[in-house]
């Protein structure tokens, strides 16, 4: 029931990556300059401004007020204090082993100094490649690194908690402010990092209060066909490229071409030339999203909010594959759905990709639409922000939870997912339900 009335299939392309926390964003040339307000491009992440302007990561968070996950938007004005600034508060250094899940992006928030600085000093390369096992120099720690350091420990701070039903270690770890590296590593628990309900828990680093929740959708507005203006009005920078037209650039940010030539007095609209830099008023993000899938085309209105909710999720981070299928097996069973539909479903809809978005508008991992979101939230008793990786599950096993009450046949539960419930009551199974159907239960062997 991802969509009512008509089917839709979910995109299995993979997701363009610009996870904040997991992703390090290279860039060519010398740092730019420490210009003191920044406008956020498509892609751009908060640990390639640190990269691009030397300056750390949680200068900025701390700058412009950013949770946890240094979430940040397209269209977005940051604050980027200057690079002395960030760096002054110590001339110190330590070295650092690598451990299984670190990234040079951790380590600098780790260590309060800047990942070009890390780079630099470890001749890492423009990917910032490192290794288990290698001995990295951390120039300018802040955190008393001056002995070797194996855990990651973000601070001085350590909680223990024991697991709960429905706990996953990326929600313990944006719940107590550390990264779920520095969990995994503290307690050997592998690369799927499994837990199990009564575990104990050592979170080095906490800073949490051990009360956030962790489904309370951190401000993230999820964006639909009615809403959607809200999202405009965000003046954009865009720089002509060969073959570039205004109505073709109009077209890719969802403006009108007569908006792009007033903001910019523009005197002849035919005339514009590669490298000039233009004002784009109003946009919304564009061309992250098509706009048909298996035959469909959608309206410009679901595009549009499709691509804004793609942007928000590529500034965002998100759980691992393997993560968001731990925590659909771990919602599966707290909410009496069979695991391994809960799973075949997942990985027949986005391949267990928190970031995926298909041109209906459907979101996440579990590909679920707005309108299906929020008759859900009815079911589950409370509102679910599908852009909350936890909420988009909940949303999903909550569905598959309604369509297989009262022991209902299996596949008509899982054309419903597909179809919709009451498409399928009334029309029967389309073929391309009934080919969906065949590939889930197939899956489902697999889990």
């Amino acid at each position: 029931m991802r969509a009512r009335p008509a089917p839709q299939r979910a995109l299995r392309t993979a997701a363009i990556t610009a996870s904040a926390a997991l992703a390090f964003t290279a860039f060519a040339g010398l740092p730019a300059s420490a210009d003191e307000r920044h406008q956020v491009k498509p892609g751009e992440t908060v640990s390639g401004l640190a990269v691009r302007y030397d300056t750390s990561v949680s200068s900025i968070v701390k700058a412009n007020g950013l949770n946890s996950r240094a979430l940040i938007v397209i269209g977005q004005t940051l604050t980027i204090p200057s690079s002395s600034s960030s760096q002054a508060a110590s001339s110190s250094s330590g070295t650092h082993t690598v451990v299984e899940g670190d990234t040079v992006w951790d380590l600098a928030r780790k260590y309060g100094t800047t990942v070009s600085t890390i780079v630099s000093t470890n001749k890492l390369g423009a990917n910032a490649t490192i290794r288990t096992g290698q001995r990295l120099s951390i120039p300018g720690a802040t955190n008393g690194a001056k002995a070797t350091a194996t855990s990651n420990t973000v601070g001085s701070s350590s909680a223990t908690h024991t697991v709960a039903a429905g706990d996953t270690v990326w929600d313990l770890a944006r719940k107590y402010g550390v990264s779920v590296s520095s969990i995994t590593s503290a307690n050997s628990l592998g690369s799927k990092a499994i837990i199990r309900e009564g575990q104990r828990l050592s979170i080095p680093g906490a800073s949490g209060s051990g009360t956030t929740s962790a489904s309370s959708g951190g401000g993230l507005s999820l964006a639909t066909d009615d809403n959607l203006q809200e999202f405009g009005g965000t003046t954009q920078t865009y720089t002509v490229k060969g073959g570039d037209t205004l109505a073709a650039i109009a077209n890719r940010f969802g403006v009108t071409t007569s908006s792009i030539v007033s903001a910019n007095g523009i005197k002849n609209a035919s005339l514009i030339r590669i490298g000039q830099s233009l004002t784009i008023p109003g946009g919304v993000p564009t061309g992250l999203v098509g706009d048909t899938f298996a035959g469909r085309t959608y309206s410009d209105a679901v595009v549009g909010a499709a691509n804004q909710n793609k942007a928000t999720l590529n500034a965002m981070d998100v759980p691992t594959r393997a993560q968001i299928q731990s925590m659909i097996v771990a919602k599966a069973k707290e909410l009496g759905v069979d695991p391994a539909l809960a799973q075949a479903i997942a990985y027949q809809e986005s391949g267990f990709n928190m970031r995926a978005v298909s041109p209906a508008n459907a979101i996440g991992a579990m590909q679920v639409i707005p309108s299906t979101g929020e008759w859900v939230s009815d079911l589950a008793g409370r509102e679910l922000n599908l852009l909350v990786p936890e909420d988009n599950i909940t949303a999903g096993v909550t569905l598959l939870r309604h369509l297989t009450r009262g022991g209902r046949d299996l596949e008509t539960a899982i054309a419903g997912y597909y179809q919709g419930e009451a498409g399928v009551a009334k029309y029967g199974m389309h073929a391309d339900t009934r080919q969906y159907v065949a590939s889930v239960l197939a899956l489902m062997n697999r889990f």
